[in-house]
């Protein structure tokens, strides 16, 4: 190797000790970015120039120095697969826990304000009434209990129909974000293509990029699958969302309210007659819990919920007004309703009481005296019949705290799983410190050497040009 040659070679080694510092403070400087991925410099040594399979003459020699192959980003395509699955998993079982948790706070059970405890005191009522049949006090008590009782039934189902249009707008929300994620990863996989064909560095876009597939995973679940040029296809329900350059976008169809049909659903932008399914997320889970209700009870709990209010409000209705009309009021009449449903909407919402005073409630027996009050106190037993409204209602509710109980579980323990693969990807991308310092000290050593080498051969070549054949001098 010529002297010239080993000056190429010492140079060689600065360059890559200075590349060596540059990314070692990049990291540093991003230890605490959320996403950053940390990175590397790939070297390799230079091997000796000439002719293939010939001896050099005069023996072996040493090469020409060391080339950056590329800086390398350390991530880890298992950890970030994990992550998104797990992501999307625990997306899709918080939007249903937190559904299940809104419609337990609207129950109020067990409590002053819940159902239950309205039944209690309209059978109570019922109880002073047939003690005291014809009296205007217990009566107006009676009738006050029984518009209380309308009250909360009503009030409860225009809370489960506020709590499904906050969801659906929630959901609307969700798949707003999902196409901006879809866009903004169609034009980086540009970018990243670019850059990948001129050579250069695209790291910090690809972890950009990968974030941005994270939120997409986490509302609409799906697979990301890598190519050569840089760029990824990111598939929802096995349809591509983004291909390259291109992204497609989804949009909410269906009922805006709670009972219109269809229920709400996705379809393709630029196909509204295709379903667009999703493999998880939060987007899946609101989804869900927006689904209409259904004869074998497996609908969105939302709408389950408010079925189970309107249910019990056509019971309690039947229930009392088929009793209620054998009786008699005072003044001898038979054949009247206590209670009246609106078949115009959802019985919950249409409950109300007819009388509007104590001449309006039968409280004896048809052909019994006007102070009977044998049907009161059969209206009044009503609570404690075999398939009461009673009965009905806390079947409801329990089978709503077990069905919350188990979505919490699962919540927990999705939470639990995503936070374990994020913490494993974390650990293996995240910047440490200690071995960053190690590198620095490392890249300032590797540099003062190449510097050193340099200052060595320079030394000599002004030896060789300008004093070479000076004689005594």
């Amino acid at each position: 190797m010529s002297t010239f040659g080993a000056l190429s070679t010492a140079y060689s080694g600065l360059v890559a000790a200075q590349q060596a510092l540059d990314v070692a403070g990049q990291n540093v400087a991003n230890a605490g970015t959320d996403g950053y991925t940390r990175q590397r410099v790939d070297q390799a040594a230079v091997g000796p120039s000439g002719p293939e399979g010939l001896a050099w003459a005069g023996g072996p020699r040493a090469g020409e120095g060391v080339a950056v192959q590329r800086i390398e980003r350390l991530g880890n395509a298992l950890l970030d697969a994990s992550v998104r699955s797990t992501t999307a998993a625990s997306g899709y079982a918080a939007q249903r826990s937190a559904a299940y948790q809104g419609i337990e706070a609207a129950l109020q059970e067990p409590g002053s304000g819940g159902v239950s405890a309205q039944l209690q005191s309209f059978w109570a009522a019922w109880h002073d009434v047939a003690n005291q049949p014809g009296e205007p006090a217990p009566a107006s008590v009676l009738l006050d209990s029984g518009r209380q009782l309308a009250a909360r039934l009503s009030a409860g189902y225009a809370a489960l129909s506020g709590q499904w249009s906050a969801a659906r707008a929630d959901a609307a929300t969700m798949v707003t974000a999902v196409n901006d994620a879809a866009r903004q990863i169609a034009a980086l996989n540009v970018r990243i293509r670019s850059a990948v064909a001129a050579g250069g560095s695209a790291n910090e876009l690809v972890d950009a990029r990968s974030r941005l597939t994270e939120t997409v995973a986490s509302l609409a679940g799906g697979t990301v699958r890598e190519h050569a040029d840089g760029t990824v296809t990111v598939s929802v329900g096995g349809n591509a969302l983004v291909d390259g350059d291109a992204a497609r976008a989804i949009e909410l169809a269906g009922g805006t309210t709670m009972g219109a049909a269809p229920g709400p659903s996705l379809v393709w932008a630029d196909r509204p007659s295709v379903p667009a399914s999703l493999d998880g997320g939060s987007l899946a889970g609101a989804l869900s819990v927006l689904a209409p209700a259904n004869a074998q009870g497996t609908g969105g709990p939302i709408a389950e919920a408010a079925a189970g209010y309107s249910a019990l409000a056509a019971t309690l209705a039947a229930a009392v007004n088929t009793v209620h009309a054998a009786g008699q009021t005072t003044g001898g009449a038979t054949g009247l309703a206590f209670f009246a449903l609106d078949p115009s909407v959802p019985a919950a919402e249409g409950l109300s009481v007819v009388p509007t005073d104590a001449s309006g409630v039968a409280a004896g027996a048809a052909g019994a005296g006007a102070y009977d009050g044998a049907t009161a106190d059969a209206i009044a037993q009503l609570g404690a019949a075999n398939g009461s409204p009673d009965s009905q209602w806390a079947g409801f509710v329990t089978a709503l705290g077990s069905s919350s109980k188990a979505t919490q579980q699962e919540e927990s323990l999705a939470a639990t799983a995503a936070s374990s693969a994020k913490t494993a990807q974390t650990s293996s991308a995240s910047v440490s410190l200690d071995e960053e310092n190690m590198g620095l000290v490392a890249g300032q050593h590797a540099y003062q050497a190449a510097a050193r080498v340099m200052s060595a051969i320079d030394q000599a070549l002004d030896t060789l040009i300008n004093h070479t054949g000076t004689v005594g001098l």
